[in-house]
């Protein structure tokens, strides 16, 4: 397509988007907030959700319909919990020690980015924490789900005709290419991109402002002390749910070996099948093959498929209630493929004698891919929790948690309800936090005068200047 035609498109979304946006940013804090749940039902109510999972399982080959309705209806009500007793509008905060007031104000127009595997729930959720602010928002869909993701803004902008609130508020680009996303992130004000590592590296390229997520590879411990059933279960339900499309589903699970027998015998249980070294052999072969540029990456067939579905693509048989392949790791670590992120129902199990081993084998696997997303323990030692919490480079650790729903912010923690997850410059983001509202929110400090508070040199200094032997 030619340039100027892909500009001209693209200013005519950015020219709409401003002047809804110049409409909501003088609404109250009521309005805002009707407006919020005016969107949020939409991708919210059974009827809808349940056509927009069946829409994007369709249009992508990916997870599977039930556990989407699930996402859905977990992620929308919970970033709707959050903002709704948010203050955005006006004055948000009063410090009456400095004298400090903070007033809210929108950034304008917001570029959002969106992945394949999370093409309906991801912008359903982002698109209140954005709103929120009393900004606009432009959606850049995958190409393999610009359907599933233009219905769920359709739906969307019908609930903001029902109350009256300009409908482009929240638009798409109905026919995305790399092209029309480059020209989209050029003219915003800010720039959401929740996707692979190639999409946020453009992002932050782009001159813009942005936001971006960094890769997964979650890995979580089950300590000697863990109650190991409850902990495979929930391993088990976070690697398995909608085929394992969430950054946050566990890749590795390093565990004890005084239960690793225990742990191993309830994954099968639970439906989890270990590969042989043969079988492990085979399905390495067929879930890393050369892709078009001759390089050896993730199969796209196996992204976000059934457990059965991959076995059956490696020519491995399993238990007709198998949901989960496993597979036992090897070190070096970067030298098993299996160490890294797999987007699919498969599991990588170490084993461990003492837990200063369990951490090396964390910081390697985490460092080999993954650094600073997210990690996991299942145990009641603090002195574990808060070695942890002192020395891993990660913006998050889920304590006797299942990962996947965890890390996003759930009604069982106190994580901020999101579908994009910061890394830090760890993982080459601008912050470690679950990206909400207050990311979409310009903030204007004002200054009062006060008597000042000087501290003296003999205060600020004596008693460093004691300790080494000196005096002022």
């Amino acid at each position: 397509m030619h340039e100027t035609v892909i500009c001209e498109e693209i200013r005519q979304l950015i020219k709409r988007a401003r002047t809804a946006q110049s409409t909501a940013a003088e609404y109250t804090q009521e309005q805002i907030d009707d407006v919020c749940l005016a969107i949020g039902w939409e991708v919210y109510n059974d009827a809808n959700i349940t056509e927009l999972a069946a829409m994007a399982v369709e249009e992508t080959g990916m997870g599977n319909v039930a556990d989407k309705i699930k996402k859905h209806k977990g992620k929308v009500l919970g970033v709707i919990k959050d903002v709704q007793s948010a203050v955005s509008v006006g004055l948000i905060e009063r410090n009456k020690i400095t004298g400090i007031e903070k007033y809210a104000k929108p950034v304008g127009v917001v570029g959002a980015l969106t992945p394949v595997t999370n093409p309906t729930a991801t912008p359903g959720s982002n698109a209140v924490s954005i709103v929120k602010g009393r900004n606009a928002v432009i959606f850049a869909p995958h190409p393999k789900s610009k359907n599933s993701s233009a219905r769920a803004v359709e739906m969307m902008r019908a609930g903001l005709k029902k109350i009256g609130a300009p409908e482009d508020l929240i638009q798409i680009i109905r026919e995305p290419t790399v092209e029309k996303t480059a020209e989209l992130m050029s003219q915003v004000d800010l720039v959401l991109a929740t996707g692979g590592t190639a999409m946020v590296k453009a992002a932050y390229s782009s001159g813009t402002p942005a936001f971006g997520v960094g890769p997964g590879n979650s890995v979580q411990i089950i300590a000697e002390d863990a109650d190991f059933s409850d902990a495979a279960e929930k391993i088990t339900l976070s690697k398995c749910f909608d085929h394992a499309t969430s950054c946050s589903s566990e890749n590795s699970v390093i565990i004890h070996a005084d239960i690793y027998d225990k742990v191993m015998k309830r994954f099968t249980e639970l439906g989890g099948y270990l590969c042989s070294s043969d079988e492990k052999e085979r399905l390495e072969k067929w879930m890393w093959v050369p892709n078009k540029k001759g390089h050896i990456s993730l199969n796209p067939r196996i992204i976000a498929k059934s457990a059965v579905e991959i076995a059956n693509g490696a020519a491995i048989e399993t238990p007709e209630n198998c949901c989960m392949l496993m597979v036992e790791g090897c070190r070096p670590v970067e030298h098993d493929r299996f160490a890294l992120e797999k987007i699919s129902p498969v599991l990588t199990v170490w084993k461990y004698e003492g837990f200063e081993q369990a951490f090396e084998l964390l910081k390697e696997l985490t460092d080999n891919c993954g650094t600073g997303h997210s990690c996991g323990i299942h145990t009641f030692n603090d002195q574990y929790i808060t070695y942890l919490g002192e020395h891993m480079h990660t913006s998050r650790i889920m304590v006797n948690q299942p990962q996947a729903p965890a890390n996003g912010g759930n009604f069982f923690n106190g994580m901020p309800s999101t579908v994009t997850l910061g890394c830090g410059t760890w993982g080459g983001n601008i912050t470690t936090e679950n990206i909400n509202y207050r990311h979409f929110l310009n903030v204007t400090w004002v200054s009062r005068p006060f008597p000042p508070v000087k501290p003296t040199d003999q205060e600020m200094f004596g008693a460093y200047l004691k300790k080494i032997g000196e005096s002022l």
